[in-house]
């Protein structure tokens, strides 16, 4: 590889050489002289940047893989506590619905030694002018 002061005086002779040279040519020549900045470090300089590179990539993955577990794990956890509290709900439908069965309540009133009313003993008390308050229209008085 030559330096750039030799490709320079290359082509300054090539220039004298030659009378006039074409304006094509000219930029072409510059255009050689412009190299990535990668080519003015050394091969070890160049690995090490690699190398470097590399593992900075490998640490940024290796994250995003620890987040993306943490993130399962917990998603798991909600979809369990979910699950449990959607069985829990059932349970206590079913629950409401025993109880609320006639004979279930049947056998709690018998439980209590309550017995069910003898239609010859029952005795029917009528007021007579009896009315329905009205809730709506109802204020509190002090």
């Amino acid at each position: 590889m030559y330096s750039l002061k030799a490709q320079t005086m290359a082509s300054s002779k090539v220039t004298s050489k030659s009378a006039m040279p074409s304006l094509g040519v000219l930029p072409a020549q510059r255009r050689r002289h412009i190299r990535p900045f990668s080519f003015h470090i050394g091969p070890v300089a160049l690995c090490i940047v690699c190398v470097l590179l590399i593992s900075l990539m490998a640490v940024l993955y290796l994250s995003q893989v620890g987040q993306v577990v943490t993130a399962n794990h917990q998603l798991q956890d909600i979809r369990n506590e979910q699950a449990a509290l959607e069985r829990q709900n059932q349970d206590l439908v079913d629950t409401v619905a025993q109880e609320q069965s006639p004979a279930y309540i049947v056998g709690q009133v018998q439980k209590m030694g309550l017995k069910p009313v003898d239609s010859k003993n029952l005795w029917i008390l009528q007021v007579p002018h009896l009315q329905e308050i009205d809730k709506s229209n109802q204020s509190i008085q002090p």
